[in-house]
């Protein structure tokens, strides 16, 4: 009696530990069949296709790394990736230096700063929640050389010798989206600094002011260490962001990145070969793009997150 009690309790608590599982598989299961359809089925066939020819959208032999060849070797690719390529790291490069000194000032300043603070955050995130192909067209009319407020504004404070056609220059071009970019994502860190600062316990700052350690000590010694896994999460989402940038580019310098190549991105040349080249082998040329695409990304974002887990286990 007693051994078939205590199997009927082993079966119960053996139920009990896979209920919740199961329940679980049920609540990630809408997500994972989402990521199947939209994510991991166009990677899988952008890979697939990469490796054959095509004639318009019909496809015809197996070709091997043909495609990724003529990417490297044959004109306008030879040119156009890498100079689109470097364009993209700009952009990884500028929005990392703006959202790591000013992004995490700001987040600092209004953790002291208590009674400001949802009111700044929200200022902040504004621009964030605005769809990147509206924020770029805001920015080309307020740049416009013939009615712009950015140039008469610099004119009217008598720095008219200032004043230029920003996004008409290949030497400024490239730099205004830089900005207009950091610009707009610069409430994410503002939010995830925020949130991290608000982790770190009180005691630890305390502490170290009874010791004699000054604001930028404390700073230095005590709370930047411990936003590392912040500035990791920030470090990877803005690269993947920064490599897969399309709509302010766009919208700034259209799908020619205009002036002269000036504000070319990968991203744009992945369009331009997929809808816009007029190549009867668009289909696989563009696959190719958009595959390498995705593995530097991948490879990239796993080394970024390996350092920065290493540099989290060396701290605590």
């Amino acid at each position: 009696m007693s051994v078939t009690a205590s199997s009927s309790t082993a079966r119960r608590g053996r139920a009990g530990v896979t209920l919740p599982r199961r329940v679980g598989l049920l609540f990630v299961l809408p997500a994972s069949i989402l990521f199947a359809v939209f994510l991991a089925y166009p990677l899988l066939t952008a890979l697939s296709y990469s490796f054959f020819g095509w004639t318009g959208i019909n496809r015809e032999g197996f070709v091997g790394l043909d495609n990724y060849t003529t990417l490297f070797t044959k004109a306008p690719y030879a040119e156009d990736i890498p100079n689109a390529f470097v364009h993209n790291i700009l952009l990884f490069v500028g929005a990392m230096v703006f959202q790591n000194t000013i992004g995490l000032g700001l987040a600092t300043l209004l953790h002291r700063l208590p009674r400001f603070k949802r009111f700044f955050q929200t200022v902040y995130t504004l621009p964030y929640l605005v769809s990147p192909l509206v924020i770029g067209y805001l920015w080309s009319l307020m740049l416009s050389p013939l009615f712009g407020p950015v140039n008469a504004g610099l004119k009217a404070v008598g720095l008219g010798n200032l004043a230029q056609p920003w996004l008409g220059n290949p030497s400024t071009a490239i730099w205004v989206i830089v900005l207009v970019t950091a610009w707009q994502w610069i409430g994410f860190p503002v939010l995830l600094y925020g949130a991290a600062l608000g982790g770190i316990p009180a005691e630890l700052d305390e502490a170290a002011k009874i010791d004699g350690a000054n604001n930028w000590q404390r700073f230095r010694s005590i709370t930047l260490p411990l936003m590392i896994p912040a500035i990791g999460t920030v470090s990877v989402l803005t690269f993947i962001g920064a490599m897969e940038s399309f709509p302010i580019p766009y919208a700034l310098g259209g799908s020619q990145g205009n002036p002269a190549r000036a504000t070319d991105v990968l991203s744009l040349l992945f369009y331009r070969t997929a809808f816009e080249s007029g190549s009867s082998n668009a289909i696989g040329t563009s696959s190719a793009i958009a595959t390498l695409l995705f593995l530097f990304i991948f490879g990239v974002s796993i080394l970024i997150t390996v350092l920065m887990r290493r540099a989290e286990r060396r701290l605590f």
